[in-house]
C-alpha cells in the first residue's frame, strides 16, 4: 500500500458532508443543487433586497462574469481539455449557480443563495408565507413564524440555525473534492478557508432584522469557530479516502487534515469539548494512506455525528475559553458592504 511521502501516516478524524461530494471527480452532471429545483437569487430578493444587494458586490457575484475570463480559469481549463467553462464543466458545480432555461441546464449566476441554503423550489412559497393573506414578516405570529421555518425545513432548506448544514456547502467547493481537477487542471488543492474569517467578511448579509449589518454575536462565532475546524478536518479525510495517487491532491488532503486535526487539540487545551475529545478517541488509529478508503469514510461518519451534535446542541455560552483563538475582526475576509 501506499503512504504519502512526507506526512506521517497515523489519522486525525472527521465528519460527513450531506451533499454527495464523495467522488474524486465531480462531474457536472452531478452539482450539488438540483439545477431544475433553483429558483434563482432575484427570487429571493423579492423579500431579501438588503441582503441581495450585498451579495451582489461580493466575489460570489463578481466571479460569474470575472472567473471565465481569468488567466487561471483558462490555463485549468486548457489541461482538462474544456472548452467552454460554462457549459458541461466541473467548473459549475462551485463556481456557479445552475438552473433549467427553457429546458436547458444554464449557469445563471454566480455562488448564491441557493448555493448555501438549498435549491428553493420547494420551500421558497412556504419560506415566505407569513400567515394570512395581508400579514407580513412583522405581523406574523410567533408560532405561525416555528410552524413556518419548520416547514421550510422540512421542505430542504438549509436555515441559519443549521450550522452544520450550511458550513458543509461552504467546505464542500472550499476544500475542491475533485482529484482530477487538482492533479491534471493544477486547480489549487483548496483554499485557506476559515468559517469565522470568511463569513464575517464580505459575504456578511446579517440585514434582516437590522440595517447594520453587524458581525455574528460572539457566542455563535465560537460555535461557528469549532465546527469549521471539524468540517475541514471532515473533508480533507474524505478526500483522501477517495484519493487514488500519490500526487498533489492526495498529499495536500493528509496535510490539510493533519493541520485540521492539530487545531482542534488546540481548541480541546483551551476548553475541554467532548465531541471534540470523541473525534479525537474514534480516530485516533485510522492511517492516511491510499487504498484505505472504508477505515477513512467510517471515521468520518463517526465525526459527523459528533459534529451534528455539537451544533446542535452548542449555543456557544459556554465557550468563553477558545476565545483567544477566534480571528478579529482585522482578518476577516474582504470589506463588509
Amino acid at each position: 500500500m501506499q503512504r504519502f511521502t512526507g506526512f506521517p501516516t497515523h489519522l486525525l478524524s472527521v465528519f460527513i458532508f450531506v451533499m454527495g461530494f464523495w467522488a474524486s471527480e465531480v462531474p457536472a452532471a452531478n452539482p450539488h443543487i438540483d439545477a431544475d429545483q433553483v429558483k434563482g437569487p432575484d427570487a429571493c430578493g423579492e423579500c431579501h433586497k438588503d441582503s441581495v444587494e450585498v451579495w451582489r458586490s461580493s466575489h460570489h457575484a463578481t466571479t460569474f462574469r470575472n472567473m471565465p475570463r481569468s488567466q487561471a480559469a483558462t490555463d485549468i481549463a486548457k489541461k482538462l481539455g474544456i472548452k467552454r467553462i460554462k457549459s458541461e464543466s466541473d467548473c459549475l458545480t462551485c463556481h456557479f449557480t445552475s438552473a433549467n432555461v427553457e429546458g436547458k441546464i444554464k449557469p445563471i449566476s454566480g455562488i448564491s443563495c441557493e448555493s448555501c441554503h438549498g435549491a428553493g423550489a420547494d420551500w421558497i412559497d412556504v419560506h415566505s408565507s407569513f400567515g394570512g393573506k395581508d400579514d407580513t414578516a412583522k405581523t406574523e405570529t410567533a408560532a405561525h413564524r416555528e410552524q413556518r421555518y419548520a416547514a421550510s425545513e422540512a421542505a430542504g432548506m438549509i436555515r441559519p440555525s443549521d450550522l452544520y448544514g450550511l458550513a458543509s456547502n461552504c467546505y464542500g467547493c472550499h476544500t475542491v473534492p475533485n482529484e482530477r481537477l487538482v492533479n491534471v487542471g493544477g486547480h489549487p488543492a483548496g483554499s485557506k478557508f476559515e468559517l469565522v474569517r470568511w463569513s464575517q467578511g464580505e459575504v456578511r448579509h446579517n440585514l434582516w432584522y437590522s440595517k447594520a449589518n453587524n458581525e455574528a454575536p460572539l457566542q455563535r462565532r465560537r460555535v461557528l469557530y469549532v465546527i469549521g475546524k471539524m468540517i475541514d478536518l471532515e473533508y480533507a479525510l474524505r478526500g483522501v479516502a477517495k484519493a487514488t495517487q500519490n500526487a498533489t491532491y492526495a498529499k495536500s488532503m493528509a496535510k490539510r487534515a493533519q493541520t485540521a486535526i492539530a487545531w482542534l487539540k488546540k481548541i480541546n487545551q483551551t476548553q475541554n469539548i467532548a465531541e471534540i475529545e470523541a473525534i479525537l478517541t474514534d480516530v485516533g488509529s485510522v492511517r492516511l494512506k491510499l487504498n484505505n478508503e472504508a477505515p477513512l469514510l467510517t471515521a468520518a461518519n463517526k465525526v459527523a455525528d459528533h459534529a451534528r451534535t455539537f451544533a446542535t446542541n452548542q449555543n456557544g455560552e459556554s465557550l468563553s475559553g477558545i476565545d483567544g483563538l477566534l480571528p478579529t475582526p482585522d482578518k476577516y475576509r474582504g470589506p463588509v458592504f
